[in-house]
Formats: C-alpha cells, sequence, structure tokens
C-alpha cells in the first residue's frame, strides 16, 4: 500500500531481458538508505509495485513478468530511465496523498501540455473503460504520483502539475505523445462493483 507521495528520483542503472532470465531485471539507483530497506519489500516503482530481489550501497534490484512489461511503461524502460520511486506504507505513517495500490490499470497518452503559471496543464487519453473511475477532483495516479483530477471529458480528463511536483518527480518531463502508468482510485473501483458497473 502506498500514498503516491514520491520520495526518491531513481534511475535505471541496469537491465537483465528475459532472454537472459526468467523475469526482466532493473537495477536502480537511489539516493534512499537501501541498508534499511529489506529483500522481499514493496517499492512502486513509477506506479507498479514491485519486489527487493537485491540490493548494495546505492542501488536495489526488481523483477518484472511479462504481463508486467505488457501492462504498463516498463517494457519502455532505458537504461538511464528516470523513475518515481515511494517506499509502502507503514502502520501510522502520515496518508499525504490517497490509498494507492502500486497495481497498474492501464497506460493513458499525453494528448496536451499548457503552461499555466508556474503549473503545468496536461491532459490525458486513457483506455476508455477507465474513463467511468475518473470524477472531477477526484483522485487519480501518474507515474505512481498522487494528482487531483481537473476536468473529465468525453474520451480525456486534465491534472495541473504544481512546481514542487514538477521538481520532486518525473511528471515535469513529459511532453505530448509520453505515456504514463495510470492506477484509479480503489474507492472509485468498488464504488463501482457495488453499483455493478464493473
Amino acid at each position: 500500500m502506498f500514498t503516491g507521495i514520491i520520495t526518491d528520483i531513481g534511475r535505471v542503472k541496469a537491465i537483465v531481458s528475459a532472454e537472459e532470465a526468467s523475469d526482466t531485471r532493473f537495477e536502480i539507483e537511489t539516493k534512499d538508505d537501501t541498508k534499511r530497506l529489506g529483500l522481499g519489500a514493496s517499492i512502486a516503482c513509477s506506479g507498479p509495485c514491485l519486489t527487493v530481489v537485491d540490493k548494495a550501497a546505492g542501488w536495489f534490484a526488481v523483477e518484472a513478468s511479462a504481463e508486467t512489461l505488457a501492462r504498463t511503461t516498463l517494457g519502455e524502460w532505458q537504461v538511464g530511465e528516470k523513475i518515481n520511486l515511494e517506499r509502502s506504507l507503514k502502520v501510522g505513517d502520515e496518508l499525504g496523498g490517497h490509498i494507492v495500490t502500486g497495481h497498474i490499470d492501464g497506460v493513458a497518452r499525453v494528448i496536451s501540455r499548457e503552461p499555466e503559471g508556474a503549473s503545468i496543464r496536461l491532459a490525458f487519453e486513457p483506455p476508455q473503460d477507465l474513463l467511468r473511475f475518473l470524477a472531477p477532483k477526484g483522485s487519480v495516479t501518474l507515474q505512481g504520483v498522487s494528482l487531483t483530477v481537473n476536468e473529465v471529458e468525453n474520451s480525456s480528463f486534465g491534472i495541473n502539475v504544481i512546481d514542487h511536483t514538477q521538481n520532486a518527480t518525473t511528471l515535469g518531463d513529459l511532453d505530448v505523445g509520453s505515456f504514463v502508468n495510470l492506477e484509479v482510485d480503489v474507492l472509485a473501483r468498488y464504488v463501482a462493483r457495488q453499483l455493478g458497473k464493473e
């Protein structure tokens, strides 16, 4: 369980493809103290919850299955890729964002980027079946970041990325055509199920 509040921007330092191992292995550089990161721990890596399988000073390794690569942007990662990192929530931690599971629902595409004061206004085209889970002033997770939805249109939704979030995450680097991991608000999903709409 996560909150969508990013604690570090890591960088992919090595990739071992599935041809060489059973799953694809990513080694990720981090400024966080890896001594406190246990093997088997969960960490959100630009959205998807992955398991730490190896570590040393300044880096840790995770593995992604073919299913994860197919349903997220991880299959497009390259060495040097910047990624948003968040350690799993502990009981008693501040819930600064919203409840985030790290289970990606789909991939959305940036369709516009406009400056708005010190913020950036971004519009996304998600998979159409996910639009019903998005509501103005509701929560959404993009690249592991907890965000507030500004508006929802027929085939898109918009957000604002404030200056702090641009600097503390990778969202400031997004441009038209970029793809992002999207997780809808888990509460919206359960409400839809109770109403028989899922």
